[in-house]
């Protein structure tokens, strides 16, 4: 794969301040709320995290959008919840990309063309600047098929935060 050096520019040149005004206080209160709801719906665990750049060493190392969710799904310790039923949906916003990493208790049941196609649908909704359409609707689409395989239980304990995550 050749290195791609408008990628690095485009990472390089984001301003914080660019993710912000889309992803607004309001939007994220949006996103929270949608989550809280969801998860009275399924046993599953939803984390949602959104990153403006790439760090230049990850850029140089041509870490793709996937390798990063999956780093940030093991560091902020979503692969260890009751059941092995945590989801990160994971922004990446200076390449415009989606990724939702599903822990194994998944693995049965929900496809990676089901997740990937969550991705694509929020995707679309980022690409027409609907931020709060776009992530909201796919927190509701992923707990969608979350709740497909992972019923609510009489009693769960919320384990993960419901806050999305800007870094």
């Amino acid at each position: 794969m050749a290195f791609d050096i408008r990628r690095l520019f485009r990472h390089l040149s984001l301003s914080p301040a660019s993710v912000r005004s889309c992803f607004t206080p309001a939007v994220l209160a949006q996103v929270e709320s949608m989550i809280q709801r969801s998860e009275i719906l399924h046993g599953g665990e939803v984390r949602f995290v959104v990153e403006s750049d790439l760090p230049l060493r990850s850029l140089l190392a041509r870490q793709t959008s996937r390798q990063r969710a999956l780093e940030l799904f093991s560091n902020l310790g979503i692969w260890d919840t009751e059941g092995n039923a945590g989801v990160l949906i994971y922004v990446l916003f200076a390449d415009r990309a989606v990724e939702i990493v599903a822990d194994r208790g998944f693995n049965a049941g929900v496809t990676p063309a089901e997740w990937a196609a969550v991705s694509r649908q929020m995707e679309e909704a980022f690409r027409r600047g609907d931020w709060a359409v776009g992530a909201v609707s796919g927190v509701e689409a992923a707990a969608t098929l979350v709740a497909r395989h992972f019923p609510a239980p009489a009693q769960k304990a919320n384990e993960l935060p419901d806050r999305p995550l800007l870094l």
